[in-house]
């Protein structure tokens, strides 16, 4: 099925692109990942990357051409398709648009200059808005703030990090100046295009730019009114509750501090906030130390505690506690898992197959490959290798379901689930069958690295057509996984159990480990998982079958 490729908004202030180059012409296959164009924004010229997956079907704007975001870019799908319908719909669609877009911008301009008057925003302010980081972003959440007003900012510096659907990315600024505003607090989210930030010179009439952005009318100065005289009043009463940390009251923290503060197991009562009105942010938990005078009145109170104990008649009455709950946001990428599995779950009729393997022989090989210099492979770097050599001989397990078509994938890309502090991403490890086992352990190690530093790109978790989950380091003997869709199976790998077992005869000590398939039956019936799984067993078993 043919996917329209849309002019994409590169840059927070893009309303129209320039094709500077085609990397890709008319009938050239594309993958995942594959650079289509260069497009000159405002600001830069940027390499635009696929998303899909097809042939280069339809050029929209040609080089040297420039288009408004969102204007038909190109056409990407099945060789020999019908697009005629689509370009011409297109085109339909635009023609009808730019006649309304010419009479609502006249409307529009008019009642711009009844609202706004004279009012103009000043020379060197700049608005920033919340930024489209991904191609499905829709909305995005600030975890932290690394500005803060009245700072400094130069161009490059990185305002804020926000939570797309996909990741925690870093946000930089395009602009100098000071940062005169904010206007998306942390932990708050907003739909992309929302003001997320004034940049101008210092002095410069906040409220003017914002009534001017907005139209200025006196109702939407009315309402901002009202919203700072609230703001006011919720400020003032913030002064007063973050004052008394530890007397039981509410803590003001924002939710990536409270997250990374549960992680370390800080209490935030012992935590000084530089935040706005002493709120705690991410930096005061990194650069919190523990004093040992904080121990102390907690050590004196303790033996106080035990004397009055000493000196009163006990009571036998039981113990009495509060219940209470604490409702914590849902982020953007945990929603994204949510919405993701549940589809996969209630839509993919899934079964499971499980299998024990003998795991003597892959400790002795790994024990020879890592006594090499330099050398360094895990037992899941082994495991993904082994899968990837079954996957090409069983091309049945390397599918998708794609409603009246079944997708069969000639390459091999393992997704590899790895946990991070907000949830679970799955980088991808391309054409693993062609991969030696330390190439693979060298992608994996960097590809996770990344995805827990929030480094790693959305090109780098696209494209899976099978997926490893390993939970067996956290010694979990055997589980079931939810099938990563589109693809159309899942292995969920145990731990290597030291335990007795039956060989030629004899009860000896022997290494185990249990993997379990997950398939989806529309695409992989129970023989074809279960001739997998005999393939993949015979690699585990045999490592030197996979140093070939």
């Amino acid at each position: 099925m043919a996917i329209v490729v849309n002019m994409p908004r590169l840059s927070d202030t893009m309303e129209e692109g320039t094709v500077a180059k085609w990397l890709k012409s008319v009938g050239d296959k594309i993958e995942e990942g594959d650079i289509l164009a260069e497009i000159e924004t405002d600001k830069a010229t940027m390499e635009f990357e696929s998303f899909n997956e097809g042939t280069l079907l339809h050029i929209g704007i040609k080089e040297g051409d420039t288009a408004p975001v969102d204007s038909l870019l190109a056409i990407i799908g099945d060789e020999g398709e019908d697009i005629s319908s689509l370009i011409n719909g297109v085109g339909e669609a635009s023609t009808s648009e730019d006649s309304s877009e010419e009479a609502s911008a006249t409307e529009s301009s008019s009642d711009d200059n009844e609202e706004q008057g004279s009012g103009e925003v000043p020379e060197g302010v700049e608005i920033v808005k919340m930024p489209r980081l991904s191609d499905t972003m829709e909305e995005g959440t600030v975890a932290s703030w690394l500005k803060k007003v009245g700072d400094d900012v130069e161009e490059g510096d990185i305002l804020a990090e926000i939570e797309t659907d996909k990741a925690t990315m870093e946000f930089e600024s395009f602009y100098s100046g000071k940062l005169l505003y904010i206007g998306i607090q942390e932990g708050e989210s907003s739909p992309v295009d929302a003001v997320l930030a004034v940049i101008g010179p210092e002095g410069t009439d906040v409220d003017a730019v914002l009534n001017n952005k907005s139209g200025g009318s006196k109702k939407s100065s009315a309402g901002e009114t009202k919203k700072e005289e609230s703001k006011s009043t919720d400020t003032a009463e913030k002064k007063e509750v973050a004052k008394p940390v530890n007397d039981g009251e509410r803590i003001f923290a924002s939710p990536l501090a409270k997250k990374i503060a549960a992680d370390k197991g800080i209490d935030l009562a012992s935590v000084s906030g530089s935040g706005d009105n002493g709120r705690i942010i991410k930096k005061d938990i990194e650069n919190f130390t523990p004093s040992a005078a904080t121990a102390a009145p907690a050590a004196s109170a303790s033996v106080k505690v035990d004397n009055a104990i000493a000196s009163q008649p006990v009571s036998m009455a039981l113990p009495s506690g509060e219940e209470g709950t604490e409702e914590v946001k849902n982020s953007n990428m945990r929603k994204a898992i949510a919405k993701a599995l549940g589809n996969s779950k209630f839509n993919a009729p899934h079964f499971y197959l499980t299998i024990e393997v003998d795991m003597d022989n892959a400790k002795a090989s790994r024990a020879q490959i890592n006594s090499l210099p330099d050398t360094k492979v895990s037992f899941n770097d082994m495991v993904l290798k082994a899968c990837a050599m079954a996957l090409r001989k069983h091309p049945q397990v390397n599918t998708s379901w794609n409603g009246d078509t079944t997708k069969h994938y000639k390459h091999i890309h393992m997704g590899v689930a790895v946990a991070v502090d907000e949830g679970l991403v799955v980088p991808v490890v391309k054409h693993a069958d062609l991969l030696g086992l330390t190439q693979i352990g060298s992608a994996v190690k960097d590809l996770a690295g990344k995805a827990r530093n929030k480094k790693i790109a959305p090109s780098e978790m696209e494209g899976s057509t099978f997926t490893v989950s390993n939970l067996g380091m956290f010694g979990i003997l055997e589980f079931t996984s939810i099938i990563n869709q589109p693809n159309s199976a899942i292995l969920s790998v145990g731990a290597i159990v030291e335990k007795p077992v039956v060989k030629n005869g004899e009860i000896v000590v022997g290494n185990t480990m249990k993997l379990t398939l997950a398939c989806d039956h529309r695409t992989v019936d129970g023989a074809v998982g279960a001739q997998f799984l005999q393939t993949l067993r015979y690699f585990v078993e045999n490592p030197v079958t996979m140093l070939a």
